[in-house]
């Protein structure tokens, strides 16, 4: 089998892309995957780490909204395309899956014209302008989301890394906490605004320090590698522990160590969170579409989550919200138990078969 895979730009498209290629692979040991990306994202050092050929092709910012910038949309992408085009015949491409992005509309229209046959994963409850326009003729629709509502579309969930799809937290959380130098019996909040961090979760963090410390919760405070040498006043902890690190590669491991976390509700957070049962408080950006208030929408309805908006997250509201959680018997546990029934755990998988079943076959 040769598969040739689209997106990138930020981790929200390659790590479900580079989920489904391993999910592939397993299924097709002697298939052929290649990548095509653009300059300007993270692929360029993902997708190479992987182990996976990258091609480049120019990018192609496309609005959120259909609006009147499409009239030239046709004009900037014809070079995209060609150079797409180029690539499917270059790898004699028999399928392509695409996961949205500056890259994947232009591989779209290219395989359409090719007449190869398309898989589209669309990670958001709100989905993009490329996978809007690529679920009109792909082949299978595939969704994280069931609020999503593409026509013929297929729920299967996130695709995700083995090690965060297979995870159990209760078997790993001493190691976990023992790794980051927490105390195995701590009550642990973990807070992470994703791969950039957030700064408004960061001073709500800190300003509710000293309410954490009183209530015994310890903080593992992913802060965001632009973020970490903020200048941050820090009170006396004397009954919790406060851990601060810029990232953290393996986050699996970081989900094994929490009780509580909080963070914002991309698409990939909000389903690994519900799919290892991590409780979580979701601060959605505060300005784009409105999609990561929408991708947390069912876990909330589940009792699996709270929602705060950005604006009212001061570190008193916040205190009030993880103290409350943390001190209310049996509440987390229920909050996990809720959780674990709404995500699937071969969305991977599921795309991969898709893209298996529906290939050119030469």
């Amino acid at each position: 089998m040769r598969a040739v895979f689209a997106g990138g730009g930020t981790t929200g498209h390659i790590s479900p892309m580079l989920a489904t290629a391993a999910a592939l692979k397993v299924l097709d040991p002697t298939g052929e995957i290649d990548c095509v990306g653009t300059s300007r994202g993270l692929e360029t050092e993902l997708v190479p780490q992987a182990g996976y050929r990258l091609h480049l092709v120019d990018p192609i910012p496309l609005p959120r909204k259909l609006t009147g910038q499409l009239v030239s949309l046709p004009f900037r992408i014809i070079g995209s395309v060609r150079q797409a085009k180029a690539v499917l015949r270059q790898t004699e491409a028999e399928v392509v899956l695409g996961f949205g992005g500056y890259a994947a509309l232009p591989v779209y229209l290219a395989a359409r014209q090719l007449r190869l046959p398309v898989v589209i994963h669309e990670a958001n409850a709100v989905p993009g302008l490329a996978n809007r326009i690529a679920a009109r003729f792909a082949k299978a629709v595939c969704v994280t989301f069931a609020a999503t509502g593409f026509p013929r579309q297929i729920v299967t969930g996130m695709p995700m890394r083995a090690a965060i799809a297979g995870l159990d937290r209760s078997e790993r959380r001493d190691q976990a906490r023992l790794q980051f130098g927490l105390a195995p019996s701590d009550k642990v909040l973990l807070v992470s605004g994703g791969s950039l961090g957030a700064r408004s979760l960061n001073t709500a963090t800190i300003a509710a320090l000293g309410a954490f410390d009183e209530a015994g919760i310890s903080v593992l405070h992913v802060t965001g590698k632009a973020n970490f040498d903020d200048p941050v006043q820090l009170p006396e902890l004397h009954q919790a522990r406060y851990i601060r690190v810029p990232y953290v590669e393996e986050m699996e491991s970081a989900y094994a160590a929490a009780d509580l976390m909080l963070a914002r509700s991309g698409a990939a957070t909000v389903s690994e969170t519900a799919l290892i049962g991590l409780p979580a408080i979701y601060v959605p950006l505060p300005h784009g579409n409105g999609e990561q208030a929408k991708n947390a929408s069912a876990v909330v309805a589940a009792g699996a989550g709270q929602l705060i908006d950005d604006s009212e997250l001061t570190g008193g509201r916040l205190a009030e919200m993880v103290t409350g959680l943390f001190g209310e018997p049996g509440e987390l546990a229920r909050m996990s138990q809720a959780a674990r029934d709404l995500m699937p755990a071969d969305a991977a998988q599921q795309v991969a078969r898709q893209a298996w079943q529906l290939r050119r076959v030469p």
